[in-house]
């Protein structure tokens, strides 16, 4: 085993991905209210964690050491490949970066960010012109911004496993859901019968298959 690299301490770069991540997803979110603060906050929050963990203290690592090696023995719990947990507990060889798990999880991030990105610049025109937005991402769901948020966390998650982000995941969704809940009472009190019928037709959080029926989820 080789450790004359060290795979963590590495705070720069906590630092500087943290602050990558949370400003870019900033400049598309950009809070005003202090309910758009809190989803923001709790989302830098868990940017945050996650990248202490990965560049700065492997606390999961730590934790879960005795148990590692005690069942996979040609693991190196000090290296930055054993961070990828998932890899480890399915068996998987190579390196992680290049694994299936890998490549989904940076799709969910990237398309979450998209997601994010295009669901910000409808939201603000339409609040520049005093109308409900309805296109663009939110002509296929009600909430693509907290949607976008579940994404990109759930990407994290699927590449770079952690205890404290695992029991913070479940926590922030309920938080989401209730945000958005909140946010659609305010919306229905400004708009009234045109949100009704906007949300009979839009989903909130899954967006209809194509040619699916039913009654829309609530």
């Amino acid at each position: 085993m080789d450790h004359s690299i060290p795979a963590y301490g590495l705070w720069g770069l906590v630092v500087l991905n943290s602050l990558v991540f949370i400003l870019f997803a900033f400049s598309f979110f950009r809070p005003r209210s202090g309910r758009d603060w809190r989803t923001f906050g709790t989302f830098a929050a868990f940017i945050v964690a996650l990248f202490v963990e990965m560049y700065g203290v492997p606390l999961t690592l730590f934790l879960l050491a005795g148990w590692l090696q005690g069942r996979y023995p040609q693991l190196d719990p000090l290296s930055h490949d054993a961070g990828h947990l998932w890899s480890t507990l399915f068996g998987l060889s190579g390196n992680p970066h290049f694994s299936l798990l890998h490549i989904l999880s940076n799709i969910l991030i990237f398309g979450g960010f998209l997601l994010l990105a295009s669901a910000w610049r409808v939201l603000y025109r339409a609040q520049r012109q005093g109308q409900l937005a309805q296109s663009g991402p939110y002509a296929r769901l009600r909430h693509p911004q907290y949607a976008a948020f579940v994404l990109i966390m759930a990407g994290f998650l699927l590449q770079w496993p952690t205890l404290l982000t695992l029991l913070m995941f479940p926590v922030l969704v309920v938080m989401y859901v209730r945000l958005a809940r909140q946010e659609e009472q305010s919306t229905r009190d400004t708009f009234g019968a045109e949100w009704e019928a906007y949300r009979q037709r839009v989903p909130a959080f899954f967006p209809r298959l194509p040619g699916a029926g039913g009654p829309v989820a609530r």
